[in-house]
């Protein structure tokens, strides 16, 4: 097993740690703007992470120069559309989540 085969499996177990996460906060989470949250910073960065796995798998060559082109652009255009997402649920009302307090 050499260097690249490594770092392949560190980004690939990354990327799939952190599409895990994203998933978790999906289902646990309260409310619309914290499940957006949770997916879109925890799906960029594994997208990223597993992205960069494979142009590191693939070696240096046109396909890996491409795949890491798609991961720049990925995670780039990700943050951007969540927050358009988050500004159209807003604008339509939607209110966030707040922990109510205890009365005593």
């Amino acid at each position: 097993m050499n260097v690249t085969d490594i770092l392949f499996v560190l980004f690939m177990a990354g990327g799939l740690f952190f599409f895990t996460t994203a998933t978790i906060g999906l289902l646990r989470f309260p409310d619309f703007f914290s499940r957006l949250h949770a997916t879109g910073k925890g799906d960029t960065l594994a997208v990223f992470l597993s992205l960069v796995g494979l142009g590191i798998y693939e070696g240096f060559s046109l396909t890996s120069l491409k795949i890491i082109f798609i991961a720049v652009f990925m995670f780039l255009a990700q943050p951007t559309a969540t927050h358009a997402i988050s500004r159209a649920g807003f604008r339509s009302g939607l209110k966030p989540w707040l922990k109510e307090e205890k009365k005593s």
